[in-house]
């Protein structure tokens, strides 16, 4: 199944199912939802209803018609891995990678969808993408056994990590609004390949600048879950994000950056400046050292 969340001609959120056979078609199922807190995704995952069941009773609507957004343009946290490849550990000249650092939160109020516009806050700081894939949370997570981690992911999807450059805290660098586009649709895992055979590949004007492995991660998205679990308590529709592979660069105004892995639908953004100020903190030249040309990427054979 693939789900998306958008917008109604009045401007109030929704939550749709894309139909099996005709993907053109969306059924929207957000009045057959039982009450709930958050958005009408958060309640559908909380909810695991008999899409069967729900899909007949439905209203059907044309994709192209819908105002789509993020997937789950609401979650409780946005939970992060920094430095979980080894090629990204070398071009950022990192002593060190997940094992050590852990994780770190993104806002929520960062989350924006399909389409949208990154908005660059300042003129005078450097900001690079990060493509990534992300897991949706099903149920509550604490303390989960890695064998059990998969267990609790409701979707995957795509997710763009941008990031301001610099010796401020991630957290912050990275939570700016606009900062964590995904999307545009949540994928069931059982119509996925297995985690270790997919690719990730990522553009910026066309041209390819990220091509990943899965299977490359240093920590597995199962034991990422089940470690996060141990430290806070995971949501239905929480996310959590596997880090960004070799690639990284700088993005300006009017670039377009599009982020694709395998089986999931391509998210695409663009990049504005417009408004952008001087930064008032004083972190340029410090931190992580991203490289200061682009590393290679290639297809692989």
């Amino acid at each position: 199944m693939r789900y998306l969340s958008f917008r109604d001609a009045a401007g109030t959120i929704r939550a749709g199912v894309l139909d099996p056979d005709a993907p053109a078609k969306v059924h929207d199922v957000t009045g057959l939802l039982p009450p709930g807190e958050g958005s009408p995704m958060r309640r559908l995952i909380a909810a695991g209803p008999d899409l069967e069941e729900v899909l007949g009773r439905a209203e059907v609507l044309d994709f192209g018609d819908l105002s789509v957004i993020a997937p789950v343009p609401d979650p409780t946290k946005v939970v992060a891995a920094p430095v979980n490849y080894r090629h990204h550990q070398s071009e950022m000249q990192q002593s060190s990678h997940i094992d050590s650092l852990g994780v770190f939160l993104k806002a929520p109020s960062s989350v924006a969808g399909p389409g949208a516009v990154v908005t660059l806050p300042y003129h005078d700081r450097r900001f690079d993408q990060e493509g990534e894939f992300a897991a949706v949370i099903g149920k509550t997570a604490r303390r989960v056994a890695e064998a059990d981690a998969l267990d609790h992911v409701f979707g995957y999807t795509c997710l763009l990590d941008m990031t301001m450059r610099g010796g401020e805290d991630r957290s912050v660098r990275k939570s700016f609004d606009t900062f964590t586009p995904t999307g545009p649709t949540l994928v069931s895992p059982a119509d996925l390949p297995p985690i270790g055979e997919l690719e990730l590949h990522l553009w910026v004007n066309g041209v390819l600048r990220q091509r990943a492995d899965l299977k490359d991660l240093i920590w597995s998205l199962p034991k990422l879950i089940a470690y996060v679990s141990s430290v806070m308590t995971l949501n239905p529709g929480d996310i959590v994000t596997t880090g960004t592979p070799e690639g990284v660069g700088e993005v300006h105004d009017g670039d377009r950056i599009e982020v694709e892995v395998t089986g999931l639908d391509r998210l695409s953004v663009t990049v504005s400046d417009a408004g952008a100020v001087a930064c008032p903190t004083l972190g340029a030249g410090r931190g992580p050292k991203p490289p200061a040309e682009l590393t290679p990427v290639s297809e692989r054979g």
